[in-house]
């Protein structure tokens, strides 16, 4: 799975002087000065819940020899930890080395955004309401046509349309995410649609566009905002906002499954997250004070420590800056455009061992 862009796309800056406390921010650890910063123990008052991680862990296990050989003492190490102890401070107890992250701001507030898989319902044929193809990735010398080229037209006759739905906006939505399940109501079938390729035109953001023409407040941007504003409007409307984003993805069908990463693990949701693989290689493991909201998706003044694994990435997701995987469906993708709030997150490791012997 191609880990896409997040649903906003904005990467949130933290002004220090500020000191902005509604999303979660903390303050509470000095100053960093890289994105991995070593420290000697976690001090976390939060509740904890490493309830999801061990299935996660199995997965990589059973599915990955390569990333478990590469992690295994780390897994052994947190394993052993979480049936004897799992209190944070025991870590180094275990032979665990930890790093904290710095943040965007340098003062360890790490951004989570969230990300999820659409289920689309759609249809083999168009009609007067399923009209908004998906397609397959063409063949070009260079650069594909842009979106709003697409949209006029310009990949018609090459059969390249996998199947169509009922929303531009639903089309656009599993684009950010990267892939998604399709359901086709005309012989009742389920599939996935991979990610397939894109036109290689640079992204923007609309949910940046429209904070900047003052149609969403930024502090209410969302996945669910910008679905209501498009409920509110014409086609010609709403197709003239998405063709300020010039990239196109492409998909390419396959049968059911389910939903996996770029390691190839499947993700499971609530504990497994998007990263920076040069500084969060995939299969590294986290521990997180994981910010939560409310139904309105405002910060609900608490965190969970979690366990999480890196095994995803994403064009967006760079250095302090995590996607958090939550599932399935309409639902998960309402929770996962609400997050956007920031949280203390720590790199487990083992320490490497230097081979100081002299070969006679």
């Amino acid at each position: 799975m191609k880990k896409a862009l997040s649903v906003v796309g904005i990467s949130l800056l933290l002004a220090a002087c500020a000191r902005p406390t509604d999303r979660g921010q903390q303050y509470i650890d000095g100053r960093f000065d890289d994105v991995l910063n070593p420290v000697e123990l976690v001090a976390s008052d939060k509740a904890r819940d490493y309830s999801l991680f061990p299935a996660q862990l199995e997965k990589v296990e059973s599915r990955s020899p390569s990333l478990t050989k590469a992690n295994q003492d780390v897994y052994e190490s947190v394993k052993a930890w979480l049936a004897e102890s799992g209190e944070p401070t025991a870590l180094g107890d275990y032979g665990l080395s930890l790093e904290q992250m710095g943040g965007g701001d340098g003062y360890g507030n790490v951004l989570f955004t969230g990300y999820f898989s659409p289920v689309i319902e759609m249809r083999h044929k168009p009609d007067a309401l399923f009209r908004y193809p998906v397609y397959a990735m063409p063949q070009c010398d260079d650069k594909c046509p842009t979106r709003e080229e697409i949209y006029n037209g310009a990949l018609d006759g090459l059969g390249l349309e996998l199947g169509y739905s009922a929303s531009l906006i639903d089309n656009f939505i599993m684009e950010v995410q990267g892939s998604g399940f399709i359901h086709f109501g005309d012989n009742d079938q389920l599939e996935y649609f991979a990610y397939g390729g894109k036109n290689g035109h640079p992204y923007v953001s609309i949910g940046k566009v429209l904070i900047e023409r003052d149609e969403v407040p930024r502090e209410k941007m969302s996945l669910k905002a910008i679905k209501d504003w498009v409920a509110q409007q014409d086609e010609a409307t709403v197709m003239e906002l998405l063709n300020q984003n010039p990239s196109f993805v492409f998909f390419a069908p396959k049968a059911a499954h389910p939903v996996t990463g770029t390691a190839g693990i499947p993700l499971l949701s609530g504990a497994s997250v998007a990263a920076d693989r040069e500084f969060l290689p995939m299969g590294t493991v986290l521990l997180a004070e994981v910010p939560q909201l409310n139904e309105e998706g405002n910060w609900n003044g608490q965190h969970v420590l979690k366990l999480l694994m890196a095994l995803d990435t994403g064009g967006a997701v760079k250095k302090n800056h995590l996607d958090l995987y939550h599932g399935m469906g309409e639902e998960a993708g309402i929770k996962a455009g609400h997050h956007k709030h920031f949280g203390r997150v720590w790199k487990l490791t083992k320490p490497v061992e230097n081979d100081d012997s002299v070969q006679q």
